[in-house]
């Protein structure tokens, strides 16, 4: 019995047993992977990928996907830069981009749960329509006259002791997920929607609006992480975000969430997110072709969804 329970033990925390390896595997090989400066530039990268993975998660934690995260900043991104390039003010403008991007996942959830079309199809239909309102809107072209506003430089360029904004963001919101899924009613009942739908609807649980409010979330989180890259980017691009799904599904299959809803902890999200940003990172610092690296990844990712199904 002991030996079982260390078993699952070792598999709980196989991801980060895996971070670590990787990270001394790469730092061995490259003494520039090891420097200060390329680990906060990892961590801003990671930023990013996270944000998105961590509103992925309460998605798939109710038994969903959502393959629209990409689509949807994009286009939010897109709007706030049309709106500050219009001349409304930055603040505004990134305010709306967060409601914009939080509709926008809304609707998914309306389609999931009103509409009653399977998650995959719901955002597969949204993600392709969303872009096609991106390119119409951007007419193709990227938006690039964003004037020198501090306050959109501060959330992706800025430092706070040497420490990226964006960074800081991302650990925030971290916990603050952490705390919404391990502390409070409405985390348990993400959970209970994706274990057992049937017997948490009897126990009084409202799955449609736990449902909408998680791609809400999920879509509030990339115009998030779409304001991060227009704020390094200083402009909207029509391809922005294009396959960002993959990788933030990646990362929350990695931290052992599982694909069918119900288990899972944010901080193996969190985990798996640094381990998506190391490969990336270390396999760029060692000259590897960025063909290689998708299989890398794939392989990866198919590693860590046949440990989830064994277990």
């Amino acid at each position: 019995m002991n030996n079982k329970k260390a078993m699952n033990r070792i598999q709980d925390l196989g991801a980060l047993i895996a971070l670590v390896l990787l990270v001394i595997v790469i730092g061995i090989i490259s003494p520039e992977f090891r420097t200060v400066g390329n680990f906060l530039s990892l961590l801003r990268q990671s930023s990013i990928n996270g944000l998105i993975a961590f509103g992925m998660t309460c998605v798939i934690l109710t038994g969903g996907i959502d393959l629209s995260v990409g689509s949807v900043l994009a286009l939010s991104t897109a709007l706030c830069a049309g709106m500050i390039s219009g001349g409304v003010p930055v603040g505004l403008a990134m305010i709306l981009a967060l409601v914009i991007g939080t509709g926008l996942g809304a609707v998914s959830g309306v389609l999931v749960t009103t509409g009653r079309l399977q998650p995959f199809i719901a955002t597969l239909v949204t993600m392709t329509v969303y872009r096609g309102l991106t390119m119409i809107y951007m007419d193709g072209k990227p938006i690039s006259d964003l004037g020198d506003s501090f306050t959109l430089k501060l959330i992706g360029k800025g430092n706070f002791y040497h420490i990226p904004i964006a960074v800081i963001l991302f650990l925030v919101i971290f916990g603050i997920f952490m705390f919404i899924l391990e502390k409070t009613t409405f985390g348990r009942r993400i959970y209970a929607t994706g274990s057992n739908w049937m017997a948490s609807k009897l126990a009084g649980v409202n799955i449609s609006r736990t449902k909408l409010a998680v791609y809400a979330i999920s879509g509030c989180m990339a115009a998030l992480s779409g304001l991060i890259l227009l704020s390094r980017l200083n402009s909207a691009q029509p391809n922005l975000g294009d396959g960002y799904e993959l990788d933030a599904i990646a990362a929350v299959a990695l931290g052992g969430t599982s694909m069918n809803g119900g288990r899972g902890r944010i901080w193996g999200t969190f985990v798996g997110v640094l381990i998506i940003a190391v490969l990336n990172n270390g396999l760029n610092i060692l000259g590897v072709s960025s063909y290689y690296q998708d299989v890398v990844k794939g392989i990866v990712i198919l590693i860590a969804v046949l440990s989830d199904r064994k277990r």
